[in-house]
């Protein structure tokens, strides 16, 4: 399975190295492995800050306010199955990381600036996938699971 993304960088208090690119890329594809996806996908990787993720969360999801990460999937996982069609790769959808959100929360949570981002990628791979933590306890507890599984096949456990 191969991974891809179109990379937009909206912010500069931040350097985007390769180094960091290829942590998500890697991110998601242990994601979309561990879920039993084995057909290429790709989606969309914006880094914004939270200047510019408080005006999409706003526009999109009428909360006025800044957030980490914003996902936005291509599909509706209840009508519709993920499928790579004609050898082209399943396209999952948008994910939008604040990094400046992501700096705040690993020096708060003690941990370095990349396991934080590769962490909210994970996360939002998740919901390009259909998984909503905010629709139950239940689901919440899955997605804290998967989450915790992914970022120990990475090497970057959650503490």
């Amino acid at each position: 399975m191969k991974v891809s993304f179109e990379l937009a960088n909206e912010q500069d208090k931040f350097p985007v190295t390769e180094a960091l690119t290829e942590l998500l890329r890697r991110a998601a594809a242990e994601t979309l492995a561990a879920e039993g996806i084995d057909f290429d996908c790709e989606f969309s990787l914006t880094y914004t800050d939270n200047e510019g993720i408080r005006a999409l969360n706003r526009e999109y999801r009428n909360k006025d306010s800044a957030t980490d990460v914003l996902s936005f999937p291509m599909f509706d996982p209840d009508t519709e199955e993920i499928e790579a069609l004609d050898g082209q790769p399943a396209v999952l959808g948008d994910i939008v990381i604040s990094l400046e959100r992501a700096a705040e929360q690993a020096e708060l949570y003690g941990h370095s600036f990349e396991r934080e981002v590769a962490f909210l990628c994970v996360h939002s791979v998740l919901h390009l996938l259909g998984y909503d933590h905010e629709r139950s306890d239940d689901e919440d507890k899955l997605m804290r699971e998967k989450q915790s599984a992914v970022m120990h096949a990475l090497g970057l456990e959650i503490k």
